[in-house]
């Protein structure tokens, strides 16, 4: 773009102070630099909004190939599909037209069940069970069976006022 050295920029300086005058330097440097910043920023704007329009333009693109390939997948499976159903029913229909009872060797076959299940005892942990105290126990011992705030148990064994 400019190529401004700094014997440019001094001399540009030098001719600004003589025309401006010392006064007004300052502020119209504040002026200028305002200005150039907001003339970057525009063209800052400017590039990311074409970018962004490109991005999309792409995104688009690649969209619609990716649609593409989506539909000639589709075709292909219903192609597959239908060359399937055309074998199987071959197939089918030349084991059911031996003696008409679709068995072509004339055995009769059931069709094929599984084993009923086997009955299993539930596996149960009798460590716990015995281990367990008994809650009648727990109570005449003292022992918590429940969790409690501090401020519920400073309230409990707090003493007692006796009446006068």
């Amino acid at each position: 773009m400019l190529d401004l050295g700094i014997s440019k920029m001094a001399l540009i300086g030098a001719v600004a102070l003589i025309v401006i005058g010392p006064e007004k330097l300052p502020r119209v440097a504040r002026t200028v630099g305002t200005l150039l910043g907001k003339a970057q920023r525009y063209v800052a704007d400017v590039k990311a909004e074409v970018n962004r329009a490109m991005d999309l333009d792409e995104l688009k693109k690649m969209k619609e190939s990716v649609e593409e390939a989506g539909r000639e997948v589709e075709k292909s499976i219903h192609s597959t599909k239908s060359e399937f159903e055309k074998d199987w029913s071959e197939v089918t229909a030349g084991l059911e037209g031996s003696d008409g009872s679709g068995d072509p060797a004339g055995t009769t076959h059931t069709a094929w069940e599984p084993p009923p299940p086997v009955y299993r005892h539930p596996d149960k942990n009798w460590r716990l069970k015995r281990g367990a105290t008994p809650q009648w126990y727990k109570l005449r011992h003292g022992v918590r069976r429940q969790v409690q705030s501090g401020a519920a148990r400073v309230a409990r064994f707090r003493p007692r006022k006796s009446p006068r």
